[in-house]
Formats: structure tokens, C-alpha cells, sequence
């Protein structure tokens, strides 16, 4: 930290490398190292930042992961202020059912939701 300007605070900076290894098909497909960076006003074990990180990742990739793609979050156009939240909790609340039920698969639960009213009954243990 000897070349890092004096910044009020800081403790720890942590480098992390990644790569993702994608299976289609059986055939993998390796992607580049990605390198990222993090600040923390505390010190810790190297082993306690990784479980902070994955955890961090973990929620990324089980949430908002499949609100941007499953859902289309990011591609919504509604940007008046009371609808945004409205459909916030309607998505959560549609991603809580599909986990109560015990999907793993949040796109094949959406899917599934689409095929009839027997479903959705089922889903919000309707009778």
C-alpha cells in the first residue's frame, strides 16, 4: 500500500482473479481471467474476504441475476416511481413462490407459471 494515496479509512485492498468455465452442449468454453478490486476499511484473513465475496456474488447471481435476465428487469420501461416498486415486490414475490415450490430452474418456473391457471393455483396453493 506503500504507492496507494493517503485515503482516510482504508485498510485492506483486495485483488480477486476469476475465470468462468461455460458448459453448452458438453463442450466448454473457457473465458478470460477476470481481475477485480476491493476496498475495505477493515483488516481480515485472506479466507474471511473470500467468503464476503462469494457471499456477495452468490446474491448477485441468485437474485438480481435472474430479475435482469429471467425477468427482464432491465429492460422494463416502466420509470414512473410508484409502478417501479410495485413491480420490485411482484418480482420477489414471484422468484419467493417459485423457491417455495422448490424450483432450482427460475426460468423454467416462469415457464411453467404460463401454461394454465392449474399451475398458478398450485404454485399459490389455491383450490
Amino acid at each position: 500500500m506503500a504507492n496507494i494515496p493517503e485515503w482516510v479509512g482504508l485498510k485492506t485492498i483486495i485483488r480477486v482473479e476469476s475465470q468462468r468455465t461455460l458448459v453448452r452442449d458438453n463442450y466448454f468454453a473457457e473465458q478470460p481471467i477476470h481481475t477485480r478490486y476491493y476496498l475495505a476499511s477493515f483488516a481480515d484473513t485472506a479466507s474471511a474476504f473470500g467468503e464476503r465475496i462469494r457471499s456477495y456474488w452468490g446474491v448477485e447471481n441468485k437474485v438480481h441475476y435472474v430479475r435482469d435476465v429471467t425477468q427482464g428487469e432491465d429492460k422494463s420501461r416502466i420509470r414512473t416511481s410508484p409502478l417501479i416498486n410495485t413491480w420490485v415486490v411482484a418480482r420477489n414475490f414471484a422468484l419467493n413462490l417459485y423457491r417455495s415450490n422448490l424450483f432450482d430452474n427460475m426460468a423454467q418456473a416462469q415457464r411453467k407459471c404460463t401454461f394454465g391457471l392449474d399451475t398458478l393455483k398450485r404454485i399459490f396453493r389455491m383450490k
